[in-house]
């Protein structure tokens, strides 16, 4: 009974057409059968071919952190100090601020060399490298910024006592045809005031120049010629004490006009060659300039020096005059006065005649009025 019910059922199941079909069925599932295993085994990865795949796909590596503090010289910390982090394999650069305790964080960092630039403002940029391991909070080294060297900008003035020395050594080699000392002349506009102990030494220097003492023993001769202050009488020693009262007037005009009263005074004794302009703005330059002068603050004021000089010179050389050429204190206004004139007359010369003849001058722009 139930042997023929499972015959039954398999007959219903699997029914072979009656058309004569039938044998192609049979030899389709015949041919499935064989070919099942095969496709199986074809789905299946063998084990070397799937291990040699993993080993050839990158093993995620775990990201890091750097920490790390920004202190001064002293200890204390520095807030908003830049932080930028530059890696090895990558472009662009990271960058953060230090907070107000002087920490700063790098978060989600690839292992690998790093390299951190460290910058505020008023402190020297500091440079630290090291490398971040998989999954390491890298502490940075405490870093103590240096102070930044402020760069100024050096400007190197000479004073004036050094310039104004340069400018005299000039001035003492200017001579008219090469002989005669000409050192009262500056062709310098705008030379730098002498100081008492320059004033001294160019006073001193004409004082003993050679040709000083040829020119007072040409006066003294002519004067002896003319029996000028009879006083002293004819011959040798008539020659030498005219010699020596000459000579002690340019003494005396010397220093005290040209060094004693302009130190005290704070003038300058030179004359500042013009060389520019009408003729008439030069004349009437050198004509004032007989009774002006230039203060050793650069500003033109009565040439007290000269006129008191020329004064005190003449007082003293009554000292040493014979008593009937002596002046009187008339006399010695009236030879102040002519004294002024002459000044005058130098004056011109050296704007217009002995500039051309005088050796050793630089160029130099000329003066302004």
């Amino acid at each position: 009974m139930k042997m023929g019910a499972g015959k039954k059922s398999l007959d219903q199941s699997v029914r072979i057409p009656s058309d004569g079909s039938g044998g192609f069925v049979w030899l389709g599932l015949f041919v499935l059968l064989l070919a099942s295993p095969a496709l199986a085994q074809s789905q299946q990865t063998p084990p070397e071919t799937a291990a040699s795949l993993g080993q050839q796909l990158p093993v995620p590596q775990l990201p890091g952190s750097i920490i790390g503090i920004v202190l001064d010289p002293s200890g204390a910390a520095v807030a908003r100090a830049r932080v930028e982090l530059k890696l090895e394999d990558q472009i662009t650069n990271q960058e953060a601020l230090s907070g107000d305790d002087g920490q700063f964080s790098f978060v989600n960092i690839p292992p690998g060399p790093f390299q951190l630039t460290i910058a505020a403002e008023g402190f020297a940029a500091q440079t630290l490298s090291g490398v971040l391991h998989e999954g390491e909070v890298y502490n940075a080294p405490r870093t103590a910024l240096a102070l930044a060297t402020k760069k100024t900008d050096v400007r190197v003035e000479v004073p004036r006592v050094e310039v104004a020395e340069e400018q005299v050594k000039e001035e003492e080699q200017q001579r008219v045809l090469g002989i005669i000392p000409n050192f009262y002349v500056s062709y310098v506009p705008d030379a730098a005031p002498l100081s008492s102990k320059q004033k001294f030494e160019l006073a001193w220097k004409v004082t003993v120049d050679p040709v000083t003492f040829v020119v007072t023993g040409a006066i003294a001769g002519l004067q002896q010629a003319n029996n000028s202050f009879r006083g002293y009488g004819q011959g040798a020693q008539g020659y030498g004490k005219r010699y020596g009262a000459d000579y002690a007037n340019v003494v005396t005009n010397n220093f005290i006009g040209n060094a004693i009263l302009p130190s005290l005074l704070k003038q300058d004794p030179r004359y500042f060659y013009k060389g520019s302009g009408s003729t008439r703005s030069r004349i009437l330059y050198a004509i004032a300039n007989s009774v002006i002068c230039k203060g050793d603050n650069g500003h033109w004021q009565p040439n007290y020096s000269d006129i008191l000089g020329s004064l005190a010179a003449g007082g003293i050389s009554n000292l040493y005059y014979p008593a009937q050429d002596r002046n009187g204190a008339k006399l010695t206004f009236e030879n102040a006065a002519i004294g002024i004139g002459a000044t005058a007359a130098a004056n011109l010369l050296q704007e217009f005649v002995i500039r051309k003849l005088t050796s050793n001058v630089r160029s130099h722009d000329p003066a302004k009025p």
